[in-house]
């Protein structure tokens, strides 16, 4: 295809999504959140109101590569994830609609790919109160060359040069991404052997967002006291894929007081596969 630079500003929308309380319990128990977590595994404990984990914003979204049309006629399954940002403009309700809008807001030559970003603004149906913002960008491999800029200009997001504050270990499940994909992303990416074989891998893969759910409940009890309402925004790179069973490593800078931290996420082996993680939170 021949991308088209024209693309930016296109805005497609709005589009409307609505969610109920069972949807927010299954989003937690895709991401791993258990028995120790009833404020987002239950909706009846005593005691214990219902929140939902802020990373939800994400499969609250839209179909993002359906929005990337106006950038040229591309094999979606050449698309791989870049970086995701995620902002909370309050907590999300444990049921509701929003209608969200989608803007191409950059498109920048790799050389040996096309990167596209893309912002999300999803409103309250009802109030059309900003109720939160994804920020999302694709790779579009071999699609490079068309003579765009390289990127934006801001400062990349790099973590401390010094050991981690804090170290939270997880372990997922084998299933783990057969329960996350209940949420909605049904790629057969992530259930399909056959798929995944085709695609180069030995077995179906954890989704990326998954990852990122996990590595979002660990900067959530860390820095937010499992309140969900100080949380605040979260953004990271895909750096590799994780395959279900996996142990993840999540290595975060910053304390409590500061209103935001650095992180990466690692696998058993040590492989980085978060990168660039920036949280940002109400200060204790």
């Amino acid at each position: 295809m021949a991308v088209d630079p024209r693309a930016v500003g296109t805005v497609s929308g709005p589009f409307e999504r609505s969610w109920i309380s069972k949807d927010c319990l299954l989003y937690a128990l895709g991401v791993g959140a258990g028995p120790d977590e009833l404020a987002y595994t239950t909706e009846h404990s005593e005691g214990i109101p219902q929140q939902v984990l802020p990373t939800m914003a994400v499969v609250l979204d839209t179909d993002v590569l359906e929005t990337m049309k106006p950038v040229g006629d591309f094999d979606i399954s050449r698309v791989l994830h870049g970086e995701q940002r995620v902002e909370l403009h309050g907590p999300l309700p444990v049921a509701g609609r929003v209608s969200t809008t989608v803007e191409i807001i950059g498109l920048y030559d790799k050389g040996t790919g096309a990167l596209v970003v893309n912002r999300s603004s999803s409103r309250c149906a009802e109030t059309g109160r900003l109720m939160f913002t994804n920020t999302w960008s694709g790779f579009l491999r071999g699609e490079g060359g068309f003579g765009g800029p390289r990127d934006d200009g801001a400062e990349p997001v790099t973590v401390p040069d010094a050991p981690p504050r804090t170290v939270v270990r997880y372990s997922t499940r084998q299933d783990q991404g057969l329960l996350y994909r209940l949420s909605g992303d049904r790629h057969p990416l992530h259930s399909d052997p056959l798929y995944a074989a085709r695609s180069g891998f030995p077995k179906p893969i954890l989704h990326g967002l998954c990852t990122y759910g996990f590595t979002g409940r660990a900067l959530l009890h860390t820095y937010c006291a499992g309140q969900a309402a100080r949380f605040r925004a979260i953004q990271a790179r895909f750096s590799a894929p994780v395959f279900p069973g996996e142990e993840l490593t999540v290595e975060m800078w910053g304390e409590p007081a500061d209103g935001r931290a650095h992180f990466q996420t690692r696998a058993a082996d040590g492989r980085v596969v978060l990168s660039a993680g920036l949280c940002e939170f109400d200060p204790l």
